[in-house]
């Protein structure tokens, strides 16, 4: 009989230790270590068993690098913004985990998913570990999906499940909602502790390789907006899919962080009805419906998401602080990257910035990472502290150095044939960024220095000329001193 080993391990990062303590030593979490019985050193005493029967490993044939490679086959789901994140559609024989707020629709949009994969004519098995069969049935009433055949089952037994979907013919989609709320007779401990989570994901996973069906597994998000258990389980499955939104806003993005057969960061947008989701085709003019043009504080930036190009506008409100500490509130950007462009506005703009409110926000409830985004948030800040509104059909993007300069940002031309179509008529790029749009009707006003931006601002800023004044002298000081000519540039334009 194999030997009892009592070990611990965190239920927040997976670390194990010999013994308990209070605060766990990967991670820092307090009260995260649980006494876990494992048999024989390993779950299920798998490693201990083979050890002791001291069997050899069979030889596994090694083949060349260089051979014939196909691509892999996928199923369709119909769904146009499901299909684009997942690279055209699910693959067969691989693992998917969605995670995302709770109630922000990740069911809905994978019983949508369902439901058009069964009226296709593939077979779709979901697995509802939260619900039970009869509020699954109320959903799919209220979308008008309830004649669709998805075979449905309320189950947590791993054990179960796997004989059930190996009885019959492997199914094309398998949907598990959720893998915290499953167990396993493996791991002796509680549903959704980090053993138990591990080992059934690792049993599904290899069900899926085996049997050519694609499993998506849905996971529960911690308080950090993180998919809760251990991170171990994102590194077992082929693609990780993040569900993001406002409860604000009806708009919802679908974003891959890792995918092993197509790109990673692309999106999917959606909005949320009465009737389910909602594809959204064009999502620039979605998140620029609602613009005031003659508003200070608002620029768009042209931005990439993946490999679609995505125009979103981005509002700054600077107003005078009362308070010793200025406030530095932001929406769907870094705060440590809106600090950083703040330093270099004061540092080499000669911005006063520390005696300010300032308040940033994304429009449209959409987060943005791309350090693309600093020229346009520059010259938000500058717009509002000058209350000089920026040319409505102008666009912005480049990377702001701590140096002052402006960096090249790479699809510079896509950027801007996606402003192009939606009428824009100019742009603020790059300096380096000039070969990169030759064959764009855009007029493109190129910078290498963000205090060429603020001169052009502050030139426009007659109804209020002290609004930049250390600005305006920084400037002609600069180019004085480099002999260009950036600010009359921006006057002729």
């Amino acid at each position: 009989m194999a030997k009892r080993i009592s070990r611990f391990v965190c239920q927040s990062c997976g670390s194990v230790t010999s013994r308990w303590a209070g605060r766990c030593d990967g991670c820092g979490a307090w009260n995260t270590i649980v006494e876990e019985l494992d048999e024989g050193g390993g779950i299920g005493g798998g490693p201990a068993k083979h050890a002791a029967s001291g069997k050899r490993g069979r030889v596994v044939p090694l083949v060349p690098l260089a051979g014939e490679s196909k691509e892999a086959p996928r199923v369709v789901s119909h769904i146009g913004e499901l299909d684009r994140v997942t690279g055209g559609g699910f693959v067969r024989g691989s693992a998917l985990l969605v995670g995302g707020d709770p109630g922000i629709g990740k069911s809905t949009l994978l019983i949508q998913a369902s439901a058009t994969l069964a009226l296709n004519g593939h077979r779709v098995v979901y697995i509802s570990g939260e619900e039970a069969v009869a509020q699954v049935r109320l959903r799919a009433e209220r979308l008008g999906l309830a004649k669709a055949p998805v075979e449905l089952a309320a189950e947590t037994s791993v054990e179960d499940i796997l004989a059930t979907l190996t009885a019959g013919a492997a199914p094309a989609l398998v949907i598990i909602d959720s893998i915290q709320t499953l167990w396993t007779e493996l791991a002796e401990s509680a549903p959704g502790t980090v053993t138990q989570v591990r080992a059934a994901a690792q049993a599904l996973i290899r069900y899926a390789k085996t049997s050519g069906a694609t499993v998506v597994l849905v996971g529960h998000v911690t308080k950090d907006g993180q998919i809760a258990g251990p991170r171990v389980v994102e590194h077992m499955v082929d693609a990780v899919l993040y569900f993001e939104g406002d409860g604000a806003h009806q708009y919802r993005i679908l974003r891959a962080v890792k995918n092993r057969f197509g790109p990673t960061d692309e999106i999917g947008v959606f909005e949320m009805t009465g009737l389910g989701l909602k594809e959204i085709a064009n999502p620039s003019e979605l998140f620029l419906g609602e613009r005031n043009a003659r508003s200070p504080g608002a620029a768009v930036f042209a931005g990439m998401e993946g490999s679609r190009p995505l125009l979103v506008e981005v509002q700054a409100l600077v107003a005078p602080s009362s308070l010793g500490t200025p406030r530095r509130a932001v929406v769907g950007w870094d705060s440590s990257r809106l600090a950083m462009v703040i330093a270099v506005l004061e540092a080499h703009c000669g911005l006063r910035l520390g005696q300010h409110d300032v308040y940033l926000a994304i429009a449209g409830g959409l987060r943005i990472n791309e350090p693309a985004a600093d020229l346009a948030v520059a010259a938000a800040l500058v717009s509002s502290l000058s209350g000089v509104a920026l040319a409505s059909d102008r666009v912005y993007f480049g990377e702001v150095s701590l140096s002052g300069a402006i960096r090249p940002v790479p699809r510079a031309e896509a950027r801007l044939r996606e402003a192009e179509r939606l009428g824009f008529v100019s742009a603020v790029v790059p300096e380096a960024n000039r070969p990169d749009v030759p064959k764009v009707g855009l007029e493109t006003v190129a910078v290498d220095a963000l205090v060429s931006l603020v001169a052009g601002i502050a030139a426009g800023s007659a109804g209020n000329p002290q609004a930049v004044p250390d600005a305006r002298g920084r400037a002609e000081r600069t180019d004085e001193r480099r002999g260009d000519n950036s600010r009359d540039d921006w006057r002729r334009r």
